[in-house]
């Protein structure tokens, strides 16, 4: 089982470290395949805190510091809602739509026709429906992704400023965990047996991110998004 969840976080951390996203729909579904989803969450934000911090320490002044700033308060601001959204609005809905959208904007895109912003001011949107989707699912990413592509950032500044994000965020969502009680003892172990793959997969993570040229980069992070928003179609479709 040690290796098994070893194998699962080296796999969603070289993900994260190489794009910035997109763990999420890597880590807790493969882990609860073989551990508790109540301990799969916690030691995935232990995960995230670690790639984050390790890619701001990094990176730090590749963030985009009034971006990342909208994009956290925002997110505060929507996970009420999205809790309630959770409780009161049917899944396979939402993630149809989400999914929907995704496709779409990412399809666009990869065409060679991608919509993009020129300031912040719409930061707080991305952010809030961040909030919205973390607070219910746990997928803050996919907004902040669609963000930063629309934004134009280059590779190193989309990385690290989805960093910048994730590290506060990542925080706060784990003192929860550990406000419910579950940051157990069972978390800890398996987040410390696993940190040498973690370690590796960060590492292979910011050569694979290097190794490709910005115009690979941006094409590679649509392809991940196309694939996000099939994903979630999909597990609308199983959840009808």
């Amino acid at each position: 089982m040690t290796f098994a969840v070893a194998g699962v976080l080296f796999l969603a951390t070289f993900v994260r470290s190489t794009f910035g996203f997109g763990e999420a729909l890597v880590a807790v579904p493969l882990l609860a395949l073989v551990i508790p989803v109540k301990v799969a969450a916690p030691v995935a934000a232990l995960v995230s805190i670690t790639v984050a911090a390790v890619v701001v320490v990094q990176d730090w002044r590749h963030v985009q510091i009034r971006s990342a700033a909208w994009l956290i308060a925002s997110t505060m601001l929507g996970i009420p809602l999205g809790l309630m959204l959770l409780t009161r609005v049917p899944e396979p809905a939402v993630k149809a739509l989400l999914g929907l959208v995704i496709i779409g904007f990412s399809a666009q895109a990869l065409r060679g026709q991608p919509w993009r912003l020129a300031t912040d001011s719409l930061a707080w949107i991305f952010g809030f429906a961040a909030g919205i989707l973390g607070g219910a699912y746990g997928m803050n990413g996919p907004p902040l992704a669609v963000y930063g592509s629309m934004r134009g950032w280059t590779r190193d500044q989309f990385r690290a400023t989805l960093q910048g994000y994730f590290l506060p965020a990542s925080a706060v969502g784990m003192f929860g965990y550990w406000a419910v009680g579950l940051w157990t003892p069972v978390v800890t172990r398996f987040y410390v047996t696993s940190f040498p793959a973690m370690v590796a997969a960060i590492v292979a993570g910011r050569m694979a991110s290097r190794a490709m040229n910005a115009r690979s980069f941006v094409t590679a992070v649509y392809a991940l998004l196309l694939v996000v928003g099939c994903v979630l179609l999909l597990q609308a479709m199983t959840l009808l």
